[in-house]
């Protein structure tokens, strides 16, 4: 499950516990409900009313006898227009609404005979909206279905969208070298290489913070990353310290502390706060919920960050030498989006003459790049976000399955398989990954 989908469920189920547990809680009352229309299918063994509405609805049903019928009451709703009784059928008579006292529409199906009830709502599908369906099964008929069931239309898979972030710009040089090269120009180049080879990657897709030597505030630049719904941020930089033997690459996520230190930020603003990337708001929770949903949301973003910045890291070490050979943790501003993965990438210390030479380099800025790449590519093998074309690209082995039997299901050959996955054997352990190659191989 991806964390975006994490973070939704949990919401959920937290927003009961806390409502149960937080007598007087505030929270913001449902948006109002239009009720456009109704229309009746039937069939020899049901009726289905659908009640067409402009949003989701709560909603309770009910019987009632002498006369049957059945009791609709539509939470903050009402109707602009008088509702069309449909025609009589084998089990309905008529369709009777009124408006109730407390801002709530009451709809009144009347019955021929008695009949049992159950509703559900449906998402948006097609030219179709929000729409509000009761069954009605006669209880002594036969509890067999007659309408296809309901499926709601799934978006078509989408492509991973990585943010990349060339550090400083505009009035904003950064470090500065030996003889005089500035931060801002070679991280620049090698975000824009490593935006080149996003865009080759089949399910990948690229967005630059900056383009050309621009400053953007920090804050700016982490508001971009979640307007843009990213999945990964990279930030692109180079390091400087005053004892200029001092070389290699380093990579850095998110400390706790500077965690909890946006957390308070978040929460002391909320009211302005826009949606979590996973559909969950703070502005209409209280206190404790939403410090709750927040710290959940930061910590899944921190160990993915984690996970990610160690695989980049690792690739790194094939290009020259690291500073540090694990991933470091810091409070550095642009890794504090709170739910969107983030790590920044000090590629060299741009204050030690070797390091600058090598930053100059368009053949090493490239290299860099491909590491870079590499690593994000090993972490979304793994991690693929669901809906995504990435996560349609995996398969998970099942007990018998063969590499040419895998292969044939995917219409690639076994030997592009083995490369993608650097397999060496033919044995393909249960509940293995594979990942599936775009290229089809030869």
């Amino acid at each position: 499950m991806g964390l975006r989908e994490r973070v939704r469920r949990l919401a959920w189920g937290l927003g009961l516990l806390v409502l149960a547990a937080s007598a007087g809680g505030a929270w913001g009352a449902p948006a109002e409900v239009r009720v456009g229309g109704l229309r009746v299918q039937e069939s020899a063994e049901r009726v289905r009313v659908t009640v067409e509405l402009s949003g989701p609805v709560d909603h309770q049903v009910f019987n009632l006898k002498s006369p049957d019928r059945v009791v609709v009451d539509l939470r903050n709703a009402q109707t602009s227009r008088r509702l069309d009784s449909p025609p009589e059928g084998r089990i309905l008579s008529g369709v009777r609404s009124a408006e109730r006292g407390n801002g709530d529409l009451r709809l009144v199906l009347d019955l021929k005979e008695p009949a049992r009830a159950r509703t559900f709502l449906l998402r948006p599908e097609g030219s179709a909206g929000h729409r509000l369906a009761v069954e009605l099964e006669p209880l002594q008929a036969p509890a067999r279905a007659s309408f296809p069931p309901v499926r709601p239309a799934e978006p078509p898979p989408r492509n991973v969208v990585v943010v990349i972030d060339a550090g400083h710009g505009g009035v904003d040089p950064g470090a500065i070298g030996p003889t005089g090269v500035q931060e801002k120009r070679v991280v620049l180049g090698i975000a824009r290489e490593l935006q080149q080879l996003v865009r080759q990657e089949r399910g990948m897709r690229a967005v630059m913070t900056r383009t050309r030597d621009v400053f953007l505030p920090l804050r700016t630049r982490v508001a971009m990353a979640r307007r843009h719904k990213a999945d990964l941020f990279v930030s692109i930089h180079a390091d400087a310290y005053e004892d200029r033997k001092v070389s290699g690459s380093s990579v850095y996520a998110l400390s706790p502390r500077g965690a909890t230190n946006e957390a308070a930020r978040w929460l002391a603003e909320r009211e302005n706060a826009a949606d979590l990337v996973g559909g969950v708001k703070l502005d209409d929770k209280d206190d404790l919920l939403a410090s709750v949903l927040l710290d959940l949301s930061q910590t899944g973003t921190i160990e993915a960050s984690l996970n990610v910045g160690d695989r980049v890291l690792r690739e790194l070490r094939g290009v020259g030498e690291l500073h540090r050979t694990s991933v470091l943790q810091a409070g550095f501003m642009v890794l504090k989006s709170p739910d969107v993965p983030s790590i920044l990438v000090e590629t060299a210390f741009i204050s030690n003459p070797d390091d600058e030479r090598r930053l100059t380099n368009a053949r090493h800025q490239k290299s860099v790049a491909r590491a870079i790449l590499a690593g994000i590519r090993r972490y979304f093998d793994d991690y693929a976000p669901p809906g995504t074309l990435l996560a349609a690209r995996r398969h998970v082995i099942g007990q018998g399955e063969s590499l040419a039997a895998v292969a044939a299901r995917y219409q690639v050959t076994p030997d592009a398989l083995r490369a993608a996955n650097g397999l060496r054997s033919e044995s393909l352990p249960v509940g293995r990954v594979l990942r599936i190659p775009a290229d089809r191989g030869s």
